[in-house]
């Protein structure tokens, strides 16, 4: 089934011109093309159409893979009362005793994890993955793993933006318009341009878009 998914303004991430109205046409996984979405939807009549809010982007990369999925435990929230919501790291993490937890608690740990950094955008991590549990769900998840030479300057941080330009938080452009084998994978943010972006970060993704999944919305 061919999809539409519409935004007030699509970026592509290199240095073509933004465009207003813009869209990207997901035919399966892959993108079949970009554009002004009157002209899209000229051309395919009978696509579904998803219209989001503000900015449509390339999806983005986080750099601390290994921090936030394996040196962290994101609480259920049935442990909200005892532990938080927030991810337990360093000591904090220890005071659970992290050391002694069970690959199945691990493999849940970041499926919650995982479900956070789509909500951001996400669509990529860095850095090295060594449990099975977690390399699983990155896996199933459809999250893409690139090597990262060092550790990032600051503290780990489900958003990719915080301390990092988009342009940095980028992996890879979306396709050229017409190009084949590309998969469409992309995030849409509701504000209106790049710098309120920057500004609000990316808590404010609507939706994120993997291999042509919608594997999160916000409405």
């Amino acid at each position: 089934m061919l999809t539409i998914h519409a935004a007030d303004l699509l970026l592509t991430g290199d240095r073509r011109p933004a465009v207003p109205g813009g869209a990207v046409l997901v035919d399966g996984r892959g993108c079949a093309a970009l554009g002004p979405y009157d002209e899209l939807v000229a051309a395919h009549p009978t696509a579904r159409v998803r219209r989001w809010p503000g900015l449509l982007t390339p999806g983005l990369l986080n750099p601390y893979g290994p921090e936030l999925l394996e040196r962290a435990y994101h609480p259920d929230p049935r442990e909200a009362d005892e532990l938080g919501t927030e991810p337990l790291m360093g000591s904090a993490l220890e005071a659970i005793g992290a050391r002694g937890m069970s690959d199945a608690r691990w493999g849940a740990s970041a499926r919650r994890g995982v479900q956070r950094m789509l909500a951001h955008g996400t669509v990529a991590v860095a850095g090295d993955l060594w449990r099975p549990a977690v390399v699983d769900v990155v896996h199933r998840a459809g999250l893409t793993v690139e090597e990262r030479f060092g550790t990032p300057a600051g503290p780990p941080a489900l958003d990719p933006l915080a301390g990092r330009s988009l342009a940095e938080a980028m992996p890879r452009p979306l396709p050229p318009d017409g190009s084949v084998g590309w998969d469409a994978t992309f995030a849409v943010f509701d504000v209106p341009d790049e710098a309120a972006l920057a500004e609000r970060g990316a808590g404010t993704c609507v939706a994120t878009v993997v291999a042509g999944r919608l594997v999160h919305r916000r409405r």
